[in-house]
């Protein structure tokens, strides 16, 4: 039967992990795409791969690829237990992860292209007057590629919000605990609640499309 809880519960943590999981994919999306954007190295084009590894890879595997990494016996899993004292499997906080890593390469990808688009010539004329790389990178070129940016990062954002199966993985579907709105969408069609399913759908339905249609006011070229 449907009650308040059964929506605002899935509603407050999904925006709780779709927000903290956008945030972790910005910050090191952005660090990514301008270290390859703008370095050449061996292996480059390999490390490239693997950072955009999650946007064709299947959920689940995903999910499997974090159990062995974070889970309890997993690589780091038992260093966060000894020396932060928490487990992030069966938590928000695992959740969390799950949809930075899911959510990561659209953050990657399009602030690559936006970071690549800036004139090099402005930049160029930066570090002439004096200006540090660091300085460059947040006076000329974030400045000139935020369009991009900010357009991937909405999509991020989107992603996070809809994870479902890498989190299912890694956080389950716990209700009152992990349970966000694609997996409260799951629990509602198997127990017969149309009503809560429809009502969830169309929630993250809305936002999503709100989203497309904001990224394709930013990415639309300038007339």
């Amino acid at each position: 039967m449907m009650n308040a809880a059964s929506f605002l519960f899935p509603l407050t943590l999904t925006l709780k992990v779709a927000g903290l999981a956008t945030l972790t994919s910005l910050t090191f999306g952005v660090g990514a795409a301008h270290f390859l954007g703008r370095y050449r190295f061996p292996g480059r084009d390999w490390l490239d791969a693997i950072l955009t590894l999650p946007l064709v890879m299947p959920p689940t595997v995903l999910g499997y690829y974090l159990i062995v990494l974070i889970g309890r016996r997993g690589v780091l899993g038992p260093f966060f237990k000894d020396v932060f004292g928490v487990s992030l499997m069966f938590t928000w906080q695992g959740a969390a992860v799950a949809a930075s890593v899911v959510s990561f390469p659209l953050v990657f990808k399009s602030a690559r292209a936006a970071l690549e688009g800036v004139e090099t010539n402005l930049e160029d004329a930066a570090r002439t007057m004096g200006q540090s790389e660091l300085a460059v990178f947040f006076r000329v070129s974030l400045p000139l590629a935020w369009r991009g940016i900010l357009a991937g990062t909405l999509l991020a954002f989107a992603r996070a919000m809809g994870e479902f199966g890498a989190t299912l993985m890694v956080a389950g579907n716990l209700p009152g605990r992990t349970q966000t709105l694609s997996m409260a969408v799951y629990s509602a069609v198997q127990a017969g609640e149309g009503t809560l399913a429809n009502l969830l759908t169309g929630v993250i339905s809305v936002v999503c499309v709100l989203i497309l249609v904001i990224t394709g006011k930013l990415v639309k070229p300038k007339t």
